[in-house]
């Protein structure tokens, strides 16, 4: 089974992404031939800065590696090492419906805090449809607020294979069950993250342990004192489940049953020592590995090698079959 996902080198990273991302990559390299990318491109998509982008594409390096990833198993790469992949998007823009992108809800969240709304945030979903479909994707770890953007992957693929005959698989995706999106610990309403959340409520995987336990202690629950999943009356609470949930591998039956009676008081202080154990050892490989800069681009360097073998046969059957003159 070919397995394919990305994920952008902005901002630093948090217990979502490792909910939604770090730890279903892990996973799934054991379920087939993975490929894994550093999707630098779709970084620029907004008002960013080029000397961060640098430095975090390496620290997402060393964080994917320090969550599990083994190169040994699995392709590691950098987007734009791929010159494919900005090639198929183009192609692909020919197959893509104008009104479904502009459907597209993060397009629509992203675009209102924007002075400047670049043309790249309005059709990077067909960049990221053809980063999956270059590989003959089987399935896609992913995150379950990237769903609409994998739907019209599958639709682009399809409607591709109507018009110039049988090219793609259709993907599908893998999303986690439980914790698919982890909530803000102070506006548990609205998803966690480093730009539109709060920083009291963003846990992040290199947080130090006691900032950790007290973003934890500190988080919005409720005026009641059950244990109990309920999303639409207890949304803080329910995060907690869910958070604990992944951390500790119990079901959330499992731990309503734990803490019934037990009041919120020390049912936060556990998932906070929870996730402390979780990324302290992660926190360690990362350090370890981030120190080692060459060692990092030797690694992306032959990911990027690997990863421009694999694709090559897919970007030339899609130029023959739209028409194009090869290159004799």
């Amino acid at each position: 089974m070919r397995v394919f996902s990305g994920i952008q080198p902005t901002g630093a990273k948090h217990i979502g992404n490792y909910s939604g991302g770090f730890r279903q990559y892990a996973a799934t390299q054991e379920r087939g031939d993975a490929f894994f990318c550093i999707v630098d491109l779709h970084s620029i998509t907004v008002e960013y800065d080029p000397a961060d982008l640098h430095e975090r594409t390496l620290d997402l390096a060393a964080m994917l590696l320090a969550t599990g990833l083994d190169p040994d198993r699995s392709t590691i790469f950098a987007q734009s090492h791929v010159t494919a992949h900005p090639e198929a998007a183009w192609l692909l823009s020919a197959v893509a419906s104008y009104g479904q992108l502009g459907r597209m809800t993060q397009f629509k969240e992203k675009r209102e805090p924007q002075e400047f709304v670049s043309a790249g945030l309005f059709t990077y979903p067909i960049l990221m449809a053809g980063d999956i479909l270059l590989y003959q994707t089987d399935a896609v770890p992913i995150g379950d607020d990237q769903r609409q953007h994998l739907e019209l992957a599958r639709d682009i693929a399809e409607r591709f294979n109507a018009r110039y005959g049988e090219t793609f698989k259709v993907p599908t995706g893998i999303y986690p069950e439980e914790g698919a999106r982890v909530m803000d610990l102070q506006e548990p309403t609205k998803k966690m993250s480093t730009t539109g959340g709060t920083p009291q409520g963003t846990v992040l995987m290199l947080d130090p342990a006691d900032v950790i336990r007290k973003k934890f202690r500190s988080a919005v629950t409720d005026s009641g004192r059950e244990v109990r999943h309920d999303p639409g009356e207890k949304p803080g609470v329910s995060n907690l489940i869910e958070i604990l949930s992944v951390t500790s591998g119990e079901s959330f039956g499992e731990i309503e049953s734990r803490y019934d009676g037990a009041g919120y008081g020390q049912f936060k202080e556990d998932v906070g020592e929870a996730v402390v154990a979780l990324l302290e050892p992660i926190q360690k490989r990362y350090l370890s590995l981030r120190a080692d800069e060459g060692e990092l681009q030797r690694l992306l360097a032959l990911g990027a090698e690997k990863a421009r073998a694999e694709s090559a046969p897919t970007l030339e059957t899609m130029y023959e079959r739209m028409g194009f003159v090869r290159p004799g």
